[in-house]
């Protein structure tokens, strides 16, 4: 899968060193000029709907749950790869000089009915609610979030994959 960006964090990170790591999936849906995003009311920013990949877990079925989980969709199917980021950080964990983690984005095609969400714990805190918006709609929010200087850490990399998405727009991604 292509390589979309790599982010550090933090400044100083220890990309070489022992790293912890962890994979996440994110989806790309679309839904004519439209797009599934997750908004955060506490936050005021957007992301991709998406999360960490489970022991045992592929891709496909991490993506499935996610959107269950954050959005209420059903994935009807994914389409193909668009690419992914890889962040470093500061790692938590003692005895790590890093943490690495990828995300990889799908477009995906998603039932048009949102149902119920099955948020846990910090998703309810963050006020997560899933919303159809188009590219510029999101990207104008989070580019303000971010100029703001509060944004959480992710936004930064779902700004930067919403204008790669945007740019694939204009050259037809939404025709398949």
């Amino acid at each position: 899968m292509r390589l979309l960006a790599e982010i550090d964090r933090h400044e100083g990170v220890n990309r070489q060193g022992k790293a912890v790591t962890r994979e996440a999936v994110r989806a790309i849906a679309l839904c004519g000029p439209k797009l599934l995003l997750v908004y955060s009311r506490r936050e005021g920013a957007y992301k991709f709907p998406g999360g960490g990949v489970n022991a045992q877990e592929s891709h496909s079925q991490a993506l499935a749950r996610e959107l269950k989980e954050e959005c209420g969709a059903e994935l009807i199917q994914v389409h193909r790869a668009f690419g992914r980021v890889v962040e470093y950080a500061v790692p938590k964990e003692p005895d790590f000089d890093v943490f690495c983690m990828t995300s990889y984005y799908y477009l995906c095609a998603v039932g048009a009915q949102l149902g119920p969400q099955s948020l846990k714990g910090y998703e309810l805190d963050l006020g997560m609610e899933p919303h159809w918006i188009t590219v510029q709609q999101a990207l104008a929010v989070n580019e303000r979030t971010l100029a703001a200087g509060q944004a959480p850490s992710w936004t930064r990399r779902e700004t930067m994959v919403l204008k790669l998405v945007e740019e694939a727009l204009r050259a037809g991604l939404g025709e398949h």
